[in-house]
């Protein structure tokens, strides 16, 4: 309640929807997202709702001068420390196996989904530890643990904020900074991000997006609770908890069904020198996977 909060991402899908509960219940909100027209638009819903604060801020958070701009500008806004971090910002990137993804879509996919949450982490954690009752929540994914096969360059990054996450929960064990780790299945969002993402991969998460989606509003309700109650983990779907289990208790015959899976579905063939493909469609939010 009345957080002082930055939302990366916060121009669209689960950023929005975190921005616009946040200012709900009476905070104010730093709108940050590499698309300014974006997130004008979610500070004009903000206003039209006439509650809380927010403004718009442009930040790529795979550069981290533009982070520590973020940060600079985040305490001039707010006249004092930010209490609330959301590492949002996330694109997709499917359909491709390892060896034929491409290391120019490796760098750009890990810059933005875990090199963007290191430089939240790092360069904010001091405000939050400043602030006296802090929170950071990093938005992962169940593909942190999923490691379902044609995901490789998502599965990674994701893996490193559910370990980075984790890591900075223990470290501020005992502490008045509580960590909370995001890692839902599909998320109900139609978002108009830069994703790299194959067409059968995208009617593949349509199909189980109406299936298993859950809404954003609701994904970031749940969250934020789950913050303010100091818990590490939030899965909000039955299917992510139910792989987390199977993951754990079963994990040779969890690989072997997965890779059973991953041969079922269609494929992309590698191509003859590595390039980026720049005819993919636009991504499904497929932050939420």
């Amino acid at each position: 309640r009345r957080a002082r909060a930055v939302v990366t991402g916060a121009g669209s899908g689960i950023g929005r929807a975190f921005a616009v509960e946040i200012a709900r219940r009476g905070g104010q909100v730093l709108c940050a997202d590499i698309d300014q027209d974006r997130a004008h638009a979610t500070v004009e819903i903000i206003e039209r709702a006439d509650r809380g604060r927010a403004s718009a801020y442009f930040c790529d958070v795979s550069q981290v001068d533009d982070m520590r701009a973020l940060a600079d500008r985040a305490r001039e806004y707010f006249s004092g420390p930010t209490s609330l971090m959301i590492n949002n910002a996330g694109v997709g990137i499917g359909g491709r196996a390892v060896g034929s993804i491409g290391i120019d879509d490796w760098e750009w996919a890990l810059g933005i989904n875990l090199r963007g949450m290191i430089y939240g982490s790092e360069l904010f954690l001091p405000q939050l530890q400043e602030s006296g009752t802090g929170g950071l929540i990093n938005v992962a994914s169940a593909a942190a643990f999923s490691a379902a096969p044609g995901m490789g360059a998502y599965n990674v990054g994701k893996a490193g904020v559910l370990a980075l996450s984790e890591t900075m929960a223990a470290e501020l064990a005992g502490s008045d900074v509580a960590v909370t780790v995001l890692c839902p299945t599909f998320v109900r969002t139609n978002v108009a991000a830069d994703g790299r993402i194959t067409a059968d991969a995208i009617k593949l998460a349509q199909t189980l997006m109406r299936i298993t989606g859950r809404s954003a509003d609701q994904v970031a309700r749940q969250t934020l609770d789950a913050n303010d109650r100091g818990r590490l983990y939030v899965l909000p779907q039955l299917d992510a908890r139910i792989i987390w289990l199977a993951k754990r208790l079963l994990p040779r015959t969890y690989a072997v069904g997965a890779g059973l899976l991953g041969r079922a579905l269609p494929t992309v063939e590698p191509p003859a020198q590595p390039v980026v493909d720049e005819s993919f469609v636009p991504e499904y939010d497929m932050r939420g996977i």
